[in-house]
């Protein structure tokens, strides 16, 4: 399998690492418009070949699948021309900036017959898996309600380095640089998270987000911050279970950390993503009449570069893929919509 890399930034090093682990994999090409980044990161991954546009990359052609590790902004105009060439394509989440590209794009792919798929990190998780499986079989019964959250505290804290001095943090804060906020950037993983495991789709949604000041002037260098640092938002599944769902970057004391707290009427699952761990448990069967919790094992998982792969040799399901990516992106859509309107109820 000869896979092509498209952008060459930080996320694009994993992406490197994971498929160069997979047997039968060699990767053979990268693109990004900025040479001497793209000369270093060839290098440093043994990539014989290096183009400065798709175009270039496409009239060469010696290639079977793309991973799509460009800007958000730039997911609709690289990933388009890759499924008219008819290479399949892993893209970066989110799948594009509006469900209209994103639409498009599931809709091509779709046309081209090739494997499409999403990264949705999260999908990675033992946790996430082993309680999607386990309300698919009945284990709570019918998903009556649910919370979600998605907790970051780099505003707060400079773990990941200090977000007022770095280009890296300082766009997700700024609309003028693409940056669709707290919403855009992880409100798909937890929208994704909690609707994924409900096995339910959502029919409507009302958000209300919020932006603080955090510098004289809401300004610094060339980053005018007005992009959302929180996000709420209540939904309605298809089978009529109601949740609530956040995510923000002021929530000190949690690095990175995803939970999804889901109930039924016959039972009830906590599911968690903290401090790079992953875990579950469950309130079922007997324990109900007890509220006795219990940890549940989860076994581990292929992860996304694993699954793509093995997607494109026939030997697992595409999932999840561009269609899904679009989902998502319409529920964000009418949510920042919803958040404009005063948090008005809006169809999906």
């Amino acid at each position: 399998m000869r896979l092509l890399i498209l952008g060459t930034g930080g996320m694009a090093a994993n992406h490197a690492e994971g498929f160069s682990a997979i047997v039968g994999v060699e990767l053979v090409a990268g693109v990004d418009t900025r040479p001497a980044q793209l000369a270093a990161f060839c290098e440093t991954h043994g990539i014989a070949q290096g183009f400065a546009s798709v175009a270039d990359a496409i009239a060469w052609g010696q290639f079977d699948a793309v991973t799509n590790v460009t800007p958000d902004a730039a997911h609709f105009a690289t990933t388009m021309p890759m499924l008219a060439a008819g290479k399949h394509v892993l893209c970066e989440k989110p799948l594009a900036t509006n469900a209209a590209d994103a639409e498009a794009m599931a809709a091509a792919a779709a046309g081209a017959g090739v494997v499409n798929m999403v990264n949705l990190s999260y999908r990675n998780g033992a946790a996430l898996q082993k309680a999607a499986q386990m309300v698919a079989e009945g284990a709570i019964g019918r998903v009556r309600h649910f919370e979600a959250s998605y907790l970051q505290s780099w505003l707060t804290q400079p773990a990941w380095g200090q977000w007022s001095e770095q280009p890296q943090w300082l766009w997700r804060l700024s609309t003028a640089h693409g940056s669709k906020g707290v919403l855009g950037d992880v409100g798909i993983h937890i929208l994704d998270f909690a609707t994924f495991i409900a096995g339910e789709a959502a029919v409507d949604v009302s958000a209300r987000l919020a932006t603080f000041d955090k510098a004289p002037g809401g300004q610094i260098g060339e980053y005018t911050l007005d992009a959302n640092d929180s996000a709420t938002m209540q939904i309605r599944l298809a089978g009529g279970a109601l949740g609530v769902v956040h995510a923000t970057r002021f929530a000190t004391g949690h690095l990175n950390d995803l939970r999804l707290r889901i109930y039924g009427d016959l039972g009830g699952l906590e599911v968690g993503f903290e401090n790079k761990v992953s875990h579950l448990r469950a309130c079922i069967g007997a324990d109900r009449l007890t509220a006795t919790w219990a940890d549940v094992d989860c076994p581990e998982t292929p992860s996304v570069y694993e699954r793509f792969i093995a997607a494109i040799r026939g030997e697992a399901p595409a999932i999840p893929d561009f269609a899904r990516g679009a989902m998502l992106q319409r529920l964000l859509d009418r949510a920042e919509e919803s958040a404009q309107r005063g948090g008005l109820v809006l169809t999906v």
